[in-house]
């Protein structure tokens, strides 16, 4: 599987994100060692967490997700073979649902993500969510910290709006901190007019890595749902009635019929577009079973001709 450059750092990453939210959520524990397991046999070795996975679930109380991988990584004894990128800054229940950079914060965070994932260095850790009321600076020069220790290798920017970034890019330069070497915004065959407006100019100008989550619309892009009745399907079907409009089915249309022509699944289309956007490193894309692992590993390694793209590009057109 060919591997991609993550940014302007040394990870060498493949062109797909495994995304850990569903682990403690929709994947048990004793269910989610096999699939990771299969994930890594599939050549798929970048996995995505955070902190706060899966917090939203009755019971939970945040850092489920790290702790499954964290198992595993001390079971299987591969940590070498795996990437880890991680993030801080959710609402973990401390700040009243507010977001936290504040250096004090972030250096804490990290010693508990360490904890729970059992190793002693985090390939990736990103800012989750952008803390306007904590100054880029500050943040900066906690991850400056955390590097110089050797606990964080890179670090990583998500749901940062351009503004922000390209302060937090400026902030590194002027001052000699750690470089956000990827952003992780939500991008997709359907929700395209916010990256591509705001972030994606900064993003093609900075050679920064994308590394974009909700790869498939929460499901939509898959195919699984196509009118309401099928919203019953799973536990997010609520959230994808509003993919059900015209330009919705234009564009299940558009990757049926490339799918077809590919032997390939909406699913996989879906992110082989994705990869073959300018700037896009590794859409995220999460697994319930071993089949689906397949579905993404041969996504993985499709190439679309100009002719599906442009297909693609005008059914999804905003």
């Amino acid at each position: 599987m060919q591997k991609r450059k993550l940014g302007q750092s040394a990870l060498e990453v493949p062109p797909l994100t495994v995304g850990g939210n569903v682990f403690g959520w929709t994947v048990r524990e004793q269910d989610a060692l096999p699939l990771l397991d299969a994930f890594l046999d599939a050549g798929l070795n970048f996995i995505d967490t955070a902190d706060s996975y899966s917090r939203w679930v009755a019971g939970n109380k945040g850092g489920e997700s790290e702790t499954i991988i964290g198992k595993w990584i001390r079971a299987r004894g591969n940590r070498d073979k795996v990437i880890i990128a991680t993030k801080v800054g959710s609402d973990m229940g401390q700040h009243n649902g507010k977001k936290v950079l504040k250096k004090s914060y972030i250096l804490q965070a990290a010693e508990d993500s360490l904890r729970r994932l059992q190793t002693d260095y985090i390939d990736l850790y990103q800012s989750h969510y952008d803390d306007p009321d904590t100054p880029v600076e500050e943040t900066l020069e906690a991850y400056a910290e955390l590097v110089k220790a050797g606990k964080v290798r890179f670090i990583g920017a998500s749901n940062f709006s351009s503004k922000r970034l390209a302060a937090s890019l400026e902030a590194s330069k002027k001052h000699g901190y750690p470089v956000y070497q990827s952003i992780q915004p939500e991008y997709n065959l359907y929700d395209r007019a916010g990256y591509e407006k705001e972030l994606e100019p900064l993003v093609l100008e900075t050679g920064i890595g994308v590394i974009n989550y909700y790869a498939l619309a929460s499901g939509f892009l898959s195919g699984k749902y196509r009118t309401e009745a099928d919203l019953s399907k799973s536990a997010r079907g609520p959230g994808i009635k509003k993919y059900l409009d015209e330009r919705g089915q234009r564009i299940l249309k558009a990757l049926d019929e490339t799918a077809q022509r590919y032997k390939s699944t909406p699913a996989g289309i879906s992110l082989a577009w994705l990869m073959a956007r300018p700037g896009i490193t590794a859409p995220i894309a999460s697994a319930t079973s071993e089949r689906q692992i397949a579905e993404l590993a041969a996504a993985a390694g499709l190439e679309l001709d100009e002719a599906a793209i442009a297909l693609l590009d005008k059914a999804s057109a905003y």
